[in-house]
């Protein structure tokens, strides 16, 4: 428990023999087997069987949370929060995973985290009911950290992994592709050795893949020198590739506008959209911001893109075809210069658009979505970014400093009903909200933090602690453990 401020099998075949597809490296299990940790042929480190998960996870309900910021990659989320919500959380379970600020991801009772111990890149799998590591794979990935990165970011990766057709699909801060089955075999990598320079983005890689169809898309390489690539799912063959801009740090989503199926992302320079079957360059608008930092992911809302960047205050465009060749144009609808987006994505309900403003050192705010006009702000000194959920009725806000903070949906002011402090080191990953609690992953761990606290438990395994005089008493657990 801590003090409160008043705070988710289709089988993928194995790739054999070493293949080189439209000039990219493609390593397949038997090619890896020395950079992982295999238990016989290519199995992965067995660490909990199945049947020794812990007997509650019968009756976890359902969750589908296997991508970036969720089902439709929007942060919307329709688990709802407690009635009441109590003055403090609960600690469930904590499990050391290793550093990184990739954000966990959930399929029914299992959790996938992608973390880094020493020089190697970790896939994890652990039971969502007690956080028992099931298996984990490993692959060998030096990385030497851009020093203004170092302080705050770590050489962990960023990059949330992607659940689809049976297996686990990563981007490594150092911009290696892999597949790895739901069983921890490993499936195929990508590590593009010798074929960009810069082979990753200056801060590391950060856009996290996307499945469209039987293929997994991802944009690969450095700063101007990248490939926006779809590869197929099950043998990590190239199946079409857009050569030029290097990717940005944000991540593609999937629209319909303009009555064209598109994929629309950030790359280090513009905001594109592409066949997501072909790869053909349907729309590019330029936009650059300071240091190439084009971090945002864009949102869908309506038939508007919202888009935004370091201080390009938040815009919404519509996309029309005109002319002889019907060429997709954009046209912008609003731009609000109050507020302006850089690492944090915003979330969309309803017809208000919340985010977290890098301008006055952090500033929470709502938009009204159809016309761009703010409806209120935070006074600021909220942190350098914030990690953005909501359900139909509040939204949440966890900061890099690790505070979680309950906001109402409704309201025409910033007043959270609720603060938590979660972590004793930064959190900038994605929480991901269950209905047993909240998961959070901070510099090395990850816990599930519980709104109520369990009916039933055994006190006889620890002594009763108090967080301070006058606080209801806090159950110490050990990582892995549970109530």
């Amino acid at each position: 428990m801590i003090e409160t401020r008043r705070r988710r099998t289709n089988a993928l075949a194995r790739a054999t023999g070493r293949m080189m597809l439209a000039g990219l490296a493609v390593a397949p299990l038997a090619a890896m087997a020395s950079c992982a940790e295999p238990v016989g042929d290519g199995a992965a480190t067995a660490l909990v069987s199945a049947a020794e998960s812990s007997p509650t996870t019968a009756s976890l309900a359902a969750v589908e949370w296997t991508q970036w910021r969720g089902p439709g990659r929007d942060g919307r989320v329709g688990t709802p929060l407690p009635g009441t919500l109590p003055d403090t959380l609960t600690r469930g379970w904590s499990v050391e995973v290793g550093l990184g600020h990739s954000s966990p991801i959930v399929d029914d009772d299992r959790v996938y985290v992608f973390t880094r111990n020493g020089d190697n890149e970790v896939v994890r799998a652990l039971s969502r009911a007690d956080g028992q590591t099931l298996w984990q794979q490993s692959y060998l990935a030096p990385y030497k950290m851009n020093p203004s990165a170092e302080r705050e970011h770590g050489p962990g990766p960023k990059s949330t992994p992607l659940l689809h057709g049976g297996a686990i699909y990563t981007v490594g801060i150092g911009g290696f592709l892999s597949a790895t089955g739901v069983n921890g075999e490993s499936v195929w990598r990508h590590e593009f050795a010798g074929q960009y320079s810069p082979q990753e983005p200056v801060f590391g890689a950060a856009m996290s893949a996307i499945a469209v169809g039987d293929t997994v898309v991802a944009h690969v390489g450095g700063d101007y020198d990248g490939t926006l690539a779809a590869f197929d799912a099950v043998s990590g063959a190239i199946r079409w590739r857009l050569d030029g801009d290097g990717p940005g740090y944000a991540s593609p989503i999937m629209v319909d506008l303009a009555g064209t199926s598109l994929l629309v992302t950030q790359t280090d320079s513009a905001i594109v959209g592409v066949s997501p079957t072909t790869g053909e360059l349907l729309w590019r608008m330029p936009f650059k911001t300071e240091f190439d930092q084009n971090v945002i992911t864009p949102l869908l809302a309506g038939d508007r893109l919202i888009l935004s960047g370091l201080d390009h205050g938040v815009f919404a465009v519509e996309l029309r075809r005109e002319g002889d060749t019907q060429a997709m144009v954009s046209h912008e609808v609003w731009r609000n210069q109050e507020v302006s987006l850089y690492m944090s994505s915003p979330v969309l309900v309803g017809d208000r658009l919340f985010g977290m403003s890098h301008r006055r050192s952090g500033q929470f705010f709502a938009l009204d979505v159809a016309t761009g006009e703010t409806i209120w702000t935070s006074v600021g000194r909220e942190g350098d970014n914030a990690a953005i959920l909501a359900n139909d009725d509040h939204v949440l806000f966890l900061t890099d400093g690790a505070e979680l903070i309950v906001q109402p949906v409704a309201g025409d002011e910033f007043a959270p009903v609720a603060r938590y402090e979660v972590a004793n080191t930064s959190t900038w990953a994605h929480p991901v909200l269950l209905p047993e609690g909240v998961l959070i992953k901070d510099l090395e761990h990850l816990t599930l933090w519980r709104f109520r606290q369990p009916l039933a438990f055994d006190r006889s395994r620890s002594q009763v602690d108090t967080a301070a005089a006058g606080s209801s008493p806090v159950w110490p657990v050990q990582p892995g453990s549970a109530y």
